[in-house]
């Protein structure tokens, strides 16, 4: 065989970060010896698998071809290996928990000291996601549970959910120095579309990425995280909706204003959502600890 799962490996990682260096970096290898592997499974092939342009590298379209079918073989030896490893002893090896931007991650530290005295056996691995990638995270395979998954659940199989909470502390928020603070309430869409939105760019690679209350053709800046935003609205480099936990405080301290808008948005479902497939011990134990009205509150709060 020509191509090995290491080599998938590879390419899955020079796509995911664009460059032999960075993708070098990632898998703790040095680049020559991932510019030796390409090139030896280029001509093995007899086919061209990236374009270099500089210090980027870019599929093309076989090597594209390539890699779509390829993660499908990734995830199912990855499948395989957690599987072996749960009929040994019914503990994962590994749990993978990706948590939605909106909570922040510092809540579920308790929760994670809890587990580990219970069950100290199972590796965790936390990661945050944005809109659609808290779906996109379990449909691709990058996490068996999420946390805050919002909107509806895509027509995946093997996958499931339930409500976590609705989305209603949402607060639509300016610098003072932007033009929008002086501005009376309730402000139209008509006024709101002239200004730019901040936003946290959807974390998706697979499924389509979604977007929440942009308006047709209003300027976007897109960010990392949400310290970001919040700071680029801070900064009056555009407006936007943060949650009470993040912009009670700068309220507070006078560097955001709250406005009303004329259409504001609806509630939005928060969902936890997991991957079916011969449920393990430690995500079983998540999945009734997320159940507890207690542990719900303190992930929420200010949602």
């Amino acid at each position: 065989m020509k191509i090995s799962l290491e080599l998938l490996h590879i390419l899955d990682a020079i796509d995911c970060h664009g460059s032999f260096t960075a993708a070098a970096s990632a898998l703790h290898r040095v680049p020559s010896a991932l510019s030796h592997a390409v090139a030896k499974l280029e001509s093995d092939l007899n086919v061209a698998l990236f374009i270099r342009e500089g210090r980027r590298a870019s599929l093309t379209p076989a090597g594209r071809t390539l890699l779509d079918e390829g993660r499908h073989l990734l995830r199912a030896a990855a499948e395989l290996e957690r599987r072996v490893q749960r009929i040994a002893t019914g503990w994962e090896a590994e749990l993978r928990i990706a948590v939605d931007m909106i909570i922040p991650v510092e809540r579920l530290f308790p929760l994670l000291e809890r587990f580990y005295a219970d069950c100290p056996v199972t590796q965790i691995r936390l990661s945050t996601e944005v809109l659609g990638g808290s779906w996109d995270a379990l449909a691709t395979d990058r996490a068996d549970l999420v946390i805050g998954a919002p909107g509806d659940m895509p027509a995946r199989s093997g996958i499931n959910s339930r409500l976590l909470c609705m989305r209603t502390q949402q607060l639509f928020v300016v610098a003072p120095t932007h033009p929008l603070a002086s501005h009376p309430t309730p402000i139209p869409s008509s006024e709101l579309r002239r200004h730019r939105a901040v936003v946290i760019a959807d974390t998706s690679r697979e499924l389509a990425a979604r977007t929440i209350g942009l308006l047709e053709g209003q300027d976007i800046l897109r960010v990392p995280n949400m310290a970001a935003k919040a700071g680029a609205q801070i900064a009056g480099l555009g407006v936007g909706h943060l949650p009470v936990w993040l912009a009670g405080p700068e309220i507070a301290a006078g560097r955001l204003v709250e406005k009303t808008l004329a259409d504001p948005r609806s509630p939005m479902p928060c969902h936890i959502a997991w991957r079916t497939r011969q449920v393990g011990k430690a995500l079983g134990w998540f999945l009734a600890e997320l159940e507890k009205n207690e542990q719900i509150d303190l992930l929420t709060a200010g949602l």
